[in-house]
């Protein structure tokens, strides 16, 4: 089958370098569908939608955008309706990926466009900013591709030919390739980070799919989180064991390294069954090229490799953030089943590794009894989160909740 990418870019500064990507899409057996997101001139020849049809999706006209006053504020109007039509012509039926041109302006707006398809459809981003930390981490959608726009700022030539060609053999590559998230059997969706750290994944996941499931596992690494989340919010999970939240404590003390303000809220809003845990709810994770910041700098860090290093939360850091963790799963609208390993949450605060912190664990311990409350369930455990016996209580709470009709597995 033909596949159909939607080009999306400003066509009046834009127009030689947006027809020219279009033409590679077809060269290679694809359709366009384009959008112009332009406000103040016009393409050499119409778009399949218009800038009018744009700014009327945002509940607005051109000219409103135009009388706006700054250019920001213009194209936040044609990012609404941008990203609005994306998403209606995804659901038409009439597009199987995206493809978007762009300096600042544009990759602003193309964000908005690629937030509004959901995971497994392709999503393109050609800008002259890719990989820049003027891009913040929640911006991005989980499955989203940049490519850097190199001699791309203004006017067609060889070196930019080169980044437009590839970007358009990817995103037609990638709709002819891409198997969507369709899953045969109900998904039970889990945070974790390196095996070497938690373990569990390794004890639950056969068990779980001789019961009828499949396991989906996340990285607990930022956009892992908000991979996850993203799910949830499309009511994707039978349920989730939520049990790597490190990324709520980088969100906490202000790391770059988070799942985003959203991150262990959107099963509970949906309803979706959840066991929770807080593995590695001790340390904070930095990228490798931030600043650790004053009030973390006397403490121990350990520098996994150049892009990640980490530091350790006080006892009271920790009994803030149990509170949090506490507050948002009071606004779940289905069963929570909270476990707490007592004798520890990761493999490196065991007795003699470098995390070991008897005093903020028990702190952890003694908050996360006052926290929870009716209607979450609490369970302490007396073994650290990586052994078998954390596995077997969570595996527990999912039998009794197949026995009373709770969750479904395919039999």
């Amino acid at each position: 089958m033909t596949k159909t990418v939607l080009v999306i870019g400003t066509y009046d500064t834009k127009d030689e370098e947006l027809h020219y990507i279009c033409d590679c899409i077809r060269a290679q057996g694809g359709a366009v569908v384009s959008m112009d997101v332009s406000v103040l001139g016009d393409p050499s020849q119409p778009a399949d939608v218009s800038k009018h049809a744009v700014a009327a999706a945002a509940g607005a006209s051109i000219q409103e955008a135009m009388d706006a006053g700054d250019e920001n504020h213009a194209m936040q109007i044609m990012a609404r309706g941008a990203a609005a039509l994306t998403a209606q012509l995804y659901a038409e039926g009439r597009i199987e990926a995206m493809l978007a041109l762009g300096g600042t302006m544009g990759t602003d707006l193309a964000l908005d466009c690629a937030q509004a398809l959901p995971l497994g459809v392709p999503k393109y981003v050609v800008s002259t900013v890719s990989f820049s930390p003027l891009i913040p981490a929640d911006r991005l959608s989980p499955d989203i591709q940049m490519i850097l726009w190199a001699g791309g700022l203004y006017g067609l030539n060889s070196v930019c030919k080169s980044s437009l060609s590839q970007a358009a053999g990817a995103v037609l590559g990638a709709a002819k390739a891409v198997e969507t998230p369709n899953a045969d059997r109900p998904v039970i969706g889990m945070m974790s980070l390196g095996s070497s750290c938690l373990k569990y994944m390794k004890h639950l996941r056969d068990p779980l799919q001789a019961r009828g499931f499949e396991v989906a596992v996340f990285h607990a690494t930022g956009m892992g989180g908000m991979a996850f989340e993203a799910l949830a919010r499309q009511g994707y999970f039978a349920a989730v064991m939520d049990f790597a939240l490190p990324e709520l404590g980088n969100l906490m003390v202000g790391s770059v390294v988070n799942g985003g303000p959203d991150r262990l809220t959107n099963a509970g809003a949906l309803g979706i069954p959840q066991i929770v845990a807080p593995g590695c709810t001790d340390l904070i994770d930095f990228a490798g090229w931030q600043d650790i910041p004053d009030a973390y700098a006397d403490r121990p860090f350990h520098a996994h490799n150049r892009l990640i290093k980490s530091s350790g939360l006080s006892p009271d850091e920790r009994r803030a953030l149990v509170r949090d963790i506490a507050g948002r799963l009071a606004q779940a609208k289905g069963p929570v089943h909270v476990l707490m390993p007592m004798q520890g949450v990761e493999e490196w605060d065991r007795e003699g590794q470098p995390a070991h912190d008897p005093e903020g664990l028990a702190a952890m311990v003694d908050e996360m009894g006052k926290a929870i409350t009716a209607p979450a369930t609490l369970t302490m455990l007396d073994c650290h989160i990586n052994d078998p016996a954390f596995a077997d209580a969570a595996l527990a709470v999912v039998d009794g909740w197949l026995a009373d009709g709770t969750v479904k597995p395919d039999l």
